[in-house]
């Protein structure tokens, strides 16, 4: 299995993140559909999960002691499809019938795609699917670690706080929640359609570690997914600012591009922007 041990941030690490973005995209268009701005917010969080940090390989996929990802948000599942792709732990020829008939690469995440342990999609459930993974693992003398990604508009849901009840009356140090706060949801602003804040002081009271960090920052991501837990026993949540839309000038912060396919000029724009940056970042080598 291959592990996280230690920060390595590199040009190529991020030259990867940047190059997932257009793969997204590229997925999206070839299929004429998908959550593009919400998959573009935490591909630097999952490169670095899939690349660093999670203990899973292609051998181990089934072995009982490897790393768990749940995504809660499993309706912005075209960014798992490319990183799980470009990790080889889904066959990268399957990218091709993504939203086809009879494929199985569906427009949320579901657990007959290998690589994705659990089917999500409808909000709010991961963390308690999460909870059950965690106890399940200390009960059986396992090691392993889950990490579930929520969005910070599914916080809304009842069931994400009752689940973080739960793991902290359970004092399951082996589970963490990342939330991928872009402070947007598909209305608007989460501000203004339900208002979660303050994060950091809710899931403190609930009896959780908080870690507050920059989700695009590459060593930040490494350095607080591979620790162990600050406070053995509790369970730990990293608030991830994020930014919706991220790595593609026209989309950040632009709502419109919550489910929204981008046309050739669009897309011409946005080859730009990633070519742009790897060269950026290929110049600092």
């Amino acid at each position: 299995m291959t592990t996280g041990d230690g920060v390595r941030a590199d040009v190529g690490l991020a030259v990867r993140a940047a190059e997932y973005r257009l793969d997204v995209l590229d997925l999206i268009r070839s299929a004429g559909g998908g959550h593009t701005a919400g998959s573009l917010s935490f591909v630097d969080i999952l490169t670095v999960l899939y690349e660093r940090v999670l203990r899973i390989s292609p051998e181990t996929l089934r072995h009982p002691e490897r790393d768990r990802y749940v995504q809660s948000k499993g309706h912005a599942v075209e960014a798992l499809y490319v990183v799980l792709a470009g990790a080889g732990l889904l066959d990268r020829a399957l990218l091709d019938t993504y939203l086809r008939f009879g494929t199985k690469l569906v427009g949320h995440a579901t657990s007959s795609v290998p690589g994705i342990e659990q089917s999500t999609g409808a909000l709010g459930h991961g963390l308690s699917i999460g909870v059950g993974m965690a106890i399940a693992g200390r009960q059986n003398g396992f090691r392993y670690r889950v990490f579930v990604l929520l969005g910070d508009g599914e916080l809304a849901e009842g069931s994400v706080w009752e689940a973080a009840m739960s793991a902290a009356h359970h004092g399951l140090g082996n589970l963490v929640a990342i939330v991928d706060r872009n402070r947007q949801q598909i209305a608007g602003p989460t501000a203004e359609i339900m208002n979660s804040e303050p994060l950091a002081e809710k899931f403190a009271a609930f009896g959780w570690t908080v870690h507050e960090i920059d989700g695009h920052d590459l060593v930040q991501i490494e350095r607080t997914l591979s620790s162990a837990p600050a406070v053995p026993g509790r369970p730990t949540v990293v608030l991830a600012d994020t930014v919706k839309g991220s790595g593609i000038s026209f989309m950040e912060h632009d709502i419109r591009w919550h489910h929204r396919v981008p046309d050739d000029e669009e897309y011409a724009i946005a080859r730009r922007d990633v070519e742009n940056r790897v060269a950026e970042l290929r110049s600092r080598a």
